[in-house]
């Protein structure tokens, strides 16, 4: 098992959210993490989104130094283009081992960074692999190419939807969420099915 967490979002006066990318915010934020969490190191801490108020090479070396500190075993980055991955790949070095974006058959914008992914040997977070919470369960009914392949799969088209993904690179690990055993049973199942050419070819 691998724990992983976020730091960077912070809550406002009226209960909204905002961005601290200040190396001192994230270093501290990492050592909080820790203390709660228990053990020598936090496995991976990612900074959430690229901070607004200073440059990011700001916010990668806070990175940095938490691995540098061993707070963390690895670091990673979140909502991140391919210059920015780049970037933190010359800013953090070794310690740098992922990127958590968003990729689901409803939002591939990703791609590109995937590509990158796999070719640097990072791993690839594809979060909201399903379209989020509300969109899960409609995922057949929004995508009609994904409820054909699963109908002649005999499997849901969640189960296609995260094949689907894992087909997309060796670096891709979706992220998928659950609130029943079925479903985490389900989900599971993605990662023993591989689609054909001709699936992949009509999933898009």
């Amino acid at each position: 098992m691998l724990v992983a967490t976020k730091v960077g979002h912070t809550r406002t006066e009226d209960d909204g959210w905002d961005r601290d990318g200040r190396p001192e915010y994230l270093i501290g934020a990492a050592q909080d993490s820790l203390r709660r969490l228990g053990g020598d190191a936090v496995d991976l801490v990612q900074l959430h989104r690229p901070p607004p108020k200073l440059p990011y090479a700001e916010a990668l070396g806070g990175l940095a130094e938490i691995a540098e500190r061993g707070i963390a075993r690895a670091v990673g980055i979140s909502n991140a283009d391919a210059d920015q991955i780049r970037l933190a790949r010359e800013v953090i070095g070794d310690a740098f081992v992922s990127v958590q974006n968003e990729l689901s058959p409803a939002f591939r914008s990703s791609e590109g960074e995937v590509r990158l992914c796999d070719e640097l040997g990072l791993a690839f977070l594809a979060w909201s692999p399903l379209g989020g919470m509300s969109s899960a369960a409609d995922l057949g009914r929004d995508h009609a190419a994904f409820a054909r392949v699963a109908k002649e799969r005999g499997v849901s088209p969640q189960q296609i939807g995260l094949a689907w993904l894992l087909a997309k690179g060796s670096s891709v690990i979706p992220i998928p969420g659950a609130s029943r055993p079925a479903t985490i049973r389900d989900s599971g199942g993605a990662a023993d099915l591989e689609l054909t050419p001709d699936e992949l070819r009509r999933l898009g």
